[in-house]
């Protein structure tokens, strides 16, 4: 956060103070006054604690030789994220700090495996390579539940040697993952599945083949291309992950039709909104008076905003960052864009709250909210955050003349 918005955030809490003392009598002041100190004091401690505690977790991270063994680190800062978002309920917050801590396990993880094959006779790795992340992960939005998605993109020039090499190394970075309390990626977006691993030239070769309409099964590799759209460079050689990127941008760019039906696929996500703008929830079945946060709200903001942002040639792959971005060039005004991103943070923060109720076994699905349950501003929230997307999704349906 800038300086002037803390300074703007300050002063605009101690009008709120400063309103509510001017209705106190004279007496009770210092008694109001003197509580809220002690509160303060108490959650500045409080807070002093746990970035104590996870600054001690991540130090030990470099030092932890086995990837079982960084699974109880990674559980305990996941912990101190949870406690905390109970307290102040930040999403940023919690992203940033999601995001930092499993970026140094997952380096964590390369250096570990690397030793690994050279202990076990296979060498060091034969070119240079890198780890990209994609999903939540690739837009910097960890939460407090994840899985792998990750790719790995490695030098030309190895031959065959280099591809045996990495397929090995793959497959053991992603069971050391796993070891670390990363779960498989039930799509099988990792780099143990070949489509997820490859040479440059590999990459631009199937990358091509997507984009010219060569393989037969579109709607997978437009999602793959869709998914490709938030690659992060989280490990390993910079510059291939950049070279990377630059090749899924540029092809999106110069192959509009691909773009165009990735827009249309946006435009063409459900919302739970139903008759009158009114809250749609399952009528029947085990969910009943509930509608599925992730598909019905957060994914098609989230799939919306990426689509604009990669017409408009924004490299942000973050959904807020993104939103701020085509503010500036002038794709939204600043209402609309707020309203996003206001959006996106009252729909994120009640998933991150159902995430809670599931690790601490209140229910099993993450996904399920029934908005009856809430207060009723809250509920209205989510309301206008849905009438938001709609609004979105219009303004691309407009702008990529979808019929």
């Amino acid at each position: 956060m800038h300086d002037d918005t803390i300074q703007a955030a300050v002063a605009e809490t101690m009008a709120g103070i400063n309103e509510f003392v001017r209705l106190l009598d004279r007496d009770d002041i210092p008694l109001i006054l003197n509580h809220l100190k002690d509160e303060i004091d108490h959650e500045i401690a409080l807070t002093g604690e746990v970035a104590g505690r996870r600054r001690e977790l991540m130090a030990r991270i470099s030092h932890e030789a086995d990837c079982n063994s960084l699974r109880g680190i990674h559980e305990e800062l996941n912990g101190l994220e949870l406690e905390r978002f109970l307290k102040i309920q930040s999403v940023g917050a919690l992203h940033e700090s999601c995001t930092q801590y499993r970026d140094i396990l997952a380096g964590r993880a390369l250096e570990l495996v690397e030793q690994e094959m050279l202990a076990t006779g296979k060498g060091d790795p034969p070119v240079p390579y890198s780890l990209c992340s994609m999903g939540s992960d690739g837009r910097e939005e960890q939460t407090l539940i994840t899985d792998q998605d990750y790719l790995i993109v490695y030098g030309d020039g190895g031959g065959e040697i280099a591809d045996q090499w990495f397929k090995e190394f793959s497959e053991a970075l992603v069971e050391c993952l796993a070891d670390m309390g990363f779960k498989k990626c039930t799509g099988g977006i990792m780099p143990s599945n070949p489509t997820w691993r490859g040479s440059y030239s590999q990459w631009k070769k199937k990358l091509m083949a997507i984009v010219r309409y060569e393989y037969e099964d579109y709607a997978k590799n437009l999602m793959d291309l869709i998914v490709l759209s938030d690659a992060r460079h989280v490990g390993g050689d910079r510059r291939l992950a950049g070279d990377l990127v630059e090749l899924i941008r540029g092809l999106e760019k110069d192959y509009f039709q691909v773009l165009w039906g990735m827009a249309k696929a946006a435009t063409e996500m459900k919302l739970a909104l139903g008759f009158l703008n009114r809250i749609w929830t399952e009528g029947s079945g085990d969910h009943k008076g509930e509608f599925n946060l992730k598909l019905l709200a957060w994914a098609p903001l989230v799939m919306n905003v990426r689509i604009l942002a990669i017409n408009q040639g924004i490299p942000a792959t973050n959904t807020i960052r993104r939103i701020e971005l085509l503010q500036n060039e002038g794709s939204f005004s600043a209402t609309f864009a707020q309203g996003l991103v206001d959006a996106y943070t009252i729909l994120t923060r009640h998933r991150i709250l159902l995430q809670i109720k599931v690790i601490k076994g209140i229910q099993d699905s993450s996904y399920y909210l029934n908005p009856y349950t809430l207060p009723t501003d809250e509920r209205e929230k989510i309301r206008q955050a849905l009438i938001r997307i709609e609004d979105l999704q219009r303004t691309i349906h407009t702008n990529f003349s979808i019929m």
